[in-house]
């Protein structure tokens, strides 16, 4: 009798600490995919900060403009010996910061080109900072007409200015062409397509051949592609199913609905798709 008591309680201890580590080993699973987000959280939140500073620059540069230019508008009204010479002085300061803001509009297109954060308020921000610069060759234009039907003499600058106005044209455009090519580098990073049917259909589109998946041979055309970022849920309107492609299996669920038919939902969208942007799945 004792034996038995002894025997059954070394078989309690045992599955008391197996349960233990199993807790452990879900807790350390926690901490590093909260470690992994906040460490995607900082680098988002680094990179939009460089994009602040650079885009208050080029506003504060805007500002240094007005003002000179105000300047440039009161010396034009006087009719002392000076005011040519500060006028000269205020309208080299304005070419100077206009190439300057011109540059940081640049170094701001390549960041967000190169940043990991894609948000469209921030290329709405670029486009319309291209619009200032416009607008403001525009005016400088007009200024620099209003000085010469005065006599107002500014030697170079009238070439200068003339040439900054082709290099903020040059600009848009390039910027345009640019935007476009991000924004479909972008859709193309984050298009994915999927294909649920039953193994004789599978096998009818070469999907799956002789156990093996999606060579070099399959029909495309029977996917459907979706936005990796918005579609995370894919209905396969059947009481069987069956992952075949490689996704990681803490990255997504299979669930029925009141009908017993089962809903693929991703719970992880970049886990999930990081080994393969297609997905296949066996119905019955």
């Amino acid at each position: 009798m004792t034996k038995k008591l002894l025997y059954l309680t070394l078989a309690l201890l045992s599955l008391t600490a197996c349960k233990q580590q199993g807790n452990d080993a879900k807790d350390v699973a926690l901490i590093q995919q909260r470690d992994s987000l906040n460490r995607i959280i900082t680098q988002k939140d680094n990179e939009i900060d460089d994009m602040m500073s650079t885009m208050n620059d080029v506003v504060e540069g805007f500002r240094a403009i007005n003002e000179a230019e105000d300047r440039v508008i009161v010396a034009r009204m006087e009719e002392s010996g000076s005011s040519s010479e500060r006028i000269r002085e205020n309208m080299q300061f304005i070419q100077e910061t206009m190439q300057q803001n011109r540059e940081l509009i640049n170094k701001l297109r390549n960041q967000l080109r190169q940043s990991s954060v894609k948000g469209e308020q921030l290329r709405r921000a670029l486009d319309n900072l291209n619009r200032q610069m416009e607008e403001k060759d525009a005016q400088l234009a007009q200024l620099r007409a209003e000085l010469e039907a005065k006599d107002v003499q500014i030697g170079e600058l009238n070439t200068q200015v003339t040439n900054l106005s082709q290099d903020v044209t040059t600009l848009t455009e390039e910027t345009t062409q640019k935007s476009q090519t991000i924004a479909n580098q972008d859709k193309q990073l984050n298009t994915a397509w999927f294909v649920y049917g039953t193994k004789r259909e599978l096998k009818a589109q070469h999907i799956l051949e002789n156990g093996k998946l999606l060579h070099s041979n399959f029909n495309r055309d029977y996917f459907t592609k979706i936005d990796i970022r918005v579609d995370k849920e894919v209905r396969l309107y059947s009481r069987s199913a069956k992952v075949l492609t490689a996704h990681p299996a803490s990255s997504y669920t299979l669930e029925q609905d009141a009908n017993k038919q089962y809903i693929l939902r991703i719970t992880n969208p970049q886990l999930f798709w990081s080994a393969s942007k297609y997905l296949v799945v066996l119905v019955k």
